[in-house]
C-alpha cells in the first residue's frame, strides 16, 4: 500500500489510521476535500492531519465511513454532541439519522410466559410486545408428537413429528407438552426442544426450566412471578430487558456527477430478539 492510500489523523491527541478511499465516501464531506488541501481546519504537521476536535467521538464518525452504518453502545447518551460533530465534518447522511434518536436509542422490551399445569399435560403461552423477539423464539422452539399402545408414557416413541406452534398473533406463541389419551389403549404425547438445547422434553416442569434459563441468557431479566390461578395452577413470569436497536444503514449513490448522495434505511444485517 502506498504512503498516499494510507491517511493518519491526530482527532483531539487520539491517533486513527485509514484509507484515502474511507475519507472519500463521501465526495463533499470536510475529510473527503482535506486529502485535496482544500479545508483550512486541518494541519499537517509530520506527515499527519491534526484535527482540534474530540477524539472519543470520532471513533463513532470513523466506524460510519468504514461500515456505512450507525451502531451506538446501548449506554450512549451524546446523541446532540456526535451529531454536532458529523455537521462538522460534513457528513449530513450521519447528521441525519443521528437526529432520529428514537430509532437509535434501546428500548425497553418486555415478555411473559404463562405457565399452566393440568394432570399430565402442561401449557404454556408467550406474550412479548417485540415482534421480532417473539419470531426468533418460535424458531428456537419446536413440538413433536407421536402414538404408542400401552399404559407406560415413559417409553420412547418409535417416532416423533413436529408441530406447528400456534400463533394467535404476531406476539403470541402457544404450545403444549405431555400426554393425552386418545381412543382405545393408544395415548398421545407431546415433546419440546428448545434450541440450543437438542434434548425432547415431555415433563412441563423441565421444559419451564429449560425455557426460562434460554430467556435469562438471552439478556432477559425476571421482574416477577405470580400465580394467575390458583385452581387452574397457573403462573405468569414476567421478564424485561434493553433491546438494542438494528443498525441503520446509508446507501451511497457514487454515480458519474453525484456528489454521493446518501439514504437512510434498516439494517436487515441484525434480527430483533
Amino acid at each position: 500500500m502506498s504512503d498516499r492510500e494510507v491517511v493518519v489523523l491526530s482527532v483531539g491527541g487520539v491517533r486513527f489510521v485509514t484509507r484515502a478511499s474511507t475519507l472519500q465516501q463521501f465526495p463533499e464531506s470536510r475529510l473527503a476535500r482535506m486529502l485535496n488541501g482544500d479545508n483550512r481546519e486541518f494541519k499537517l504537521v509530520n506527515g499527519e492531519f491534526f484535527v482540534d476536535r474530540d477524539g472519543t467521538l470520532f471513533s463513532y464518525i470513523m466506524d460510519f465511513l468504514r461500515t456505512l452504518q450507525i451502531s451506538l453502545p446501548t449506554d450512549f447518551s451524546d446523541y446532540q454532541r456526535l451529531q454536532r460533530e458529523a455537521e462538522f465534518y460534513g457528513l449530513y447522511p450521519l447528521a441525519d439519522l443521528l437526529s432520529q434518536e428514537h430509532l437509535l436509542k434501546p428500548r425497553l422490551e418486555i415478555l411473559e410466559v404463562r405457565f399452566s399445569l393440568q394432570e399430565m399435560q402442561a401449557f404454556f403461552r408467550i406474550f412479548g410486545s417485540c415482534s421480532s423477539t417473539v419470531e426468533t423464539l418460535a424458531e428456537q422452539i419446536t413440538v413433536f408428537t407421536g402414538q404408542q399402545l400401552g399404559q407406560s408414557w415413559n417409553s420412547p416413541f418409535p417416532s416423533l413429528v413436529p408441530l406447528p406452534l400456534e400463533r394467535p398473533s404476531h406476539h403470541d406463541i402457544v404450545f403444549q407438552c405431555g400426554t393425552d389419551y386418545s381412543a382405545g389403549d393408544q395415548f398421545v404425547a407431546r415433546y419440546v426442544s428448545i434450541k440450543p438445547d437438542n434434548r425432547k422434553l415431555i415433563n412441563g416442569t423441565n421444559v419451564l426450566g429449560l425455557l426460562l434459563d434460554t430467556l435469562l441468557k438471552d439478556g432477559f431479566r425476571l421482574l416477577s412471578t405470580r400465580t394467575v390461578s390458583s385452581e387452574d395452577k397457573a403462573e405468569c413470569y414476567s421478564f424485561e430487558r434493553m433491546k438494542k436497536p438494528a443498525g441503520l444503514t446509508v446507501t451511497v449513490n457514487q454515480t458519474p456527477g453525484s456528489s454521493g448522495v446518501a439514504q437512510a434505511k434498516r439494517s436487515q444485517a441484525q434480527k430483533g430478539k
